[in-house]
C-alpha cells in the first residue's frame, strides 16, 4: 500500500506532464474543449446533483453552518450556471502569447516580454464544488493543469465533478489529466501538497481564515493568498439615503454566505439621526441582527457590538455597525478592521470618494455601488479563480491574466556579447 506523501505526488506529476502539452496549445483547441466540458455538466445534471445531496445530507447531519450549507448545495440551476461560466470562459480573450513589452535594442536585438502559463495551479478550498469547476475552466483556458483539492465535505460533488470534466476534456483531445482530484480527505493530503516543490507551480488557497493561514504558513510551493472577507460599507454625510439604503441592503443580504458580503456599516454622525432607524428596519425586515454601538444600540432589537463583531467574517444574517463623526474616522476604523478585501463609501461629494478611495488600502474600493460586485464574473473576467488580498502580481479578483506568468524572448541574428 502506497504512503499518502507518494499518492499526492503522483498525481502531481501527472499533472505536470499534463501541463506540458497544454501550454502551446491553440486557442480554439482549448475553447473546444471547454465547450465541450459544458455540454457534458449539462448532461450529467442527474448524476451530480445525487452526489451533491449525499454531501449535503452528511453536512447537515454534521450541522455544518446554514452559510456553509448554502456554499455546498447544488441544484440544476447551480450546474446550469457552472456550465455557462465554462463557455463565457471560452468566449474571453486568450491571455497566453500576449506580449507585455516588446521593443528593439540598438544593437538589433528584439525583445519581448510575453505571458506563459504557470504549469501546474493547485487549488485548496472549502465547501465549494462550483470552484471545481470555475477552477478547471480558468486553468485550462490559461494553459494550466488544474491540481483539485476540495474539502472533505464535498468530496462525492468534487470527484462526480472532475470525472465529468477530465472525461469531456480527453474525448475533446486534451490530455485527462488537465483536471486532477487529489487523493485523500484529511490535512495530510493537504500538507503533502503543499510540499510537492518541483511538481506544483502555485497554490491558491480558497476558504476561511484557518484554512488559508494554515496553507501560507506551511506551504513550501508558491502560494497566491486569497483573503478573508471583512467587508465595509460607509455612508457618508453627502449621501443620498435612498442609494445608501438599497447598497446597504443589498451588500448584506444578496447572499450572506460569500467573502463580499458586507460586515460592517459606518454611518457619518451628520446623517445617522435620520438613517439609523431607517437601514436598521430595512435590515432586521430581512432578518439581519444588527449589532451596533451606542447609537445604534438605543434601537429596538440591535445587540452592543464588541471587538469581536468589528473584526468578524459573520457569513450569516449578521451586522455590525457604527455611527462615525468624519470620514476620516471611517477610513481609520477601515485600516484597524479591514481584511483588506473590499469597502465601499456611498457619497455624492467627489472630494469624500476621491479621499476615501485614495486612503482606503483594500484590493477594491467601491464608489455609490454594491460590496457584492467584487467578482470575476462582475469585472467581465468569466468565472474568477478567488480573490487575493495580497499585493503581489494577482490583487482582487483573479481571472486569466493573473493565472499566467511570463517569460523573455530575445531574438538575435548571430549577436554575441
Amino acid at each position: 500500500m502506497s504512503e499518502p506523501s507518494a499518492d499526492v505526488r503522483a498525481v502531481a506529476a501527472r499533472a505536470r506532464d499534463a501541463a506540458a502539452e497544454l501550454a502551446p496549445l491553440s486557442r480554439a483547441a482549448k475553447d473546444a474543449a471547454l465547450h465541450a466540458m459544458a455540454d457534458a455538466l449539462d448532461a450529467a445534471t442527474e448524476a451530480i446533483v445525487q452526489a451533491n445531496a449525499g454531501d449535503v445530507e452528511a453536512g447537515r447531519a454534521a450541522r455544518m453552518a446554514d452559510g456553509l450549507l448554502d456554499r455546498l448545495a447544488l441544484d440544476a440551476a447551480r450546474v446550469a450556471a457552472m456550465a455557462d461560466g465554462l463557455r463565457d470562459i471560452a468566449a474571453l480573450p486568450d491571455p497566453v502569447g500576449e506580449v507585455l513589452r516588446g521593443y528593439t535594442q540598438p544593437n538589433g536585438l528584439e525583445i519581448r516580454q510575453v505571458r506563459v502559463p504557470f504549469g501546474v495551479i493547485a487549488m485548496i478550498y472549502e465547501a465549494r464544488p462550483n470552484v471545481t469547476v470555475d477552477a478547471a475552466g480558468l486553468a485550462l483556458k490559461s494553459g494550466n493543469a488544474a491540481l483539485l483539492r476540495g474539502s472533505g465535505s464535498a468530496f462525492q460533488s468534487n470527484t462526480a465533478l472532475v470525472e465529468v470534466l477530465a472525461g469531456a476534456a480527453e474525448k475533446a483531445g486534451l490530455p485527462r489529466n488537465a483536471v486532477l482530484q487529489v487523493p485523500g480527505t484529511d490535512r495530510a493530503s493537504v500538507d503533502h501538497l503543499l510540499r510537492a516543490r518541483g511538481l506544483v507551480d502555485l497554490v491558491i488557497p480558497r476558504g476561511g481564515a484557518g484554512l488559508i493561514q494554515h496553507v501560507v504558513e506551511n506551504a513550501t510551493v508558491p502560494v497566491i493568498e486569497t483573503g478573508v472577507g471583512n467587508v465595509h460599507v460607509y455612508v457618508d454625510a453627502a449621501a443620498d439615503l435612498d442609494v445608501a439604503e438599497r447598497i446597504v441592503v443589498n451588500s448584506k443580504t444578496s447572499r450572506v454566505s460569500v467573502c463580499n458580503s458586507a460586515e460592517t456599516l459606518l454611518v457619518h454622525r451628520a446623517v445617522a439621526e435620520e438613517f439609523l432607524p431607517r437601514i436598521t428596519a430595512a435590515l432586521q425586515s430581512r432578518g439581519v441582527v444588527v449589532h451596533g454601538d451606542e447609537a445604534f444600540a438605543e434601537l429596538d432589537g440591535v445587540l452592543v457590538a464588541t471587538d469581536d463583531d468589528w473584526e468578524r467574517e459573520y457569513l450569516s444574517l449578521d451586522m455590525a455597525a457604527r455611527v462615525v463623526d468624519d470620514l476620516d474616522e471611517a477610513i481609520a476604523h477601515i485600516r484597524r478592521w479591514s481584511t483588506g478585501h473590499t469597502e465601499a463609501i456611498v457619497t455624492r461629494d467627489l472630494a469624500a470618494a476621491r479621499r476615501f478611495t485614495a486612503r482606503v488600502d483594500s484590493a477594491a474600493v467601491m464608489v455609490n455601488a454594491s460590496t457584492r460586485f467584487t467578482d470575476g464574473s462582475e469585472f467581465g473576467f468569466g468565472a474568477e479563480i478567488g480573490i487575493s488580498t495580497q499585493k503581489m502580481h494577482a490583487r482582487g479578483p483573479m481571472g486569466l491574466a493573473e493565472l499566467t506568468s511570463t517569460k523573455w524572448i530575445v531574438t538575435g541574428d548571430g549577436h554575441c556579447r
